[in-house]
């Protein structure tokens, strides 16, 4: 099985770093590399991909285990 790692950037988007088939709700594929930022905000204009929007609408996130 392949290593894939994910992580939740405070304030920022989810870091998504390995081998990955990332697809959309209808089987379409989207054309992604070793690591991508998908968005967590929902102001992405390049959804699901991240474009900073969040820098731009106050996005605020801190994800902890526990």
């Amino acid at each position: 099985m392949a290593d894939i790692e994910i992580v939740a950037l405070d304030n920022g988007p989810y870091i998504v770093k390995g081998a990955i088939k990332l697809v959309d709700a209808a089987g379409g594929e989207f054309a992604a590399g070793e690591t991508v930022a998908l968005c967590r905000c929902g102001h992405s204009a390049n959804k699901p991909f991240c474009d900073g929007a969040h820098r731009t609408v106050d996005f605020e996130s801190h994800v902890r285990v526990g």
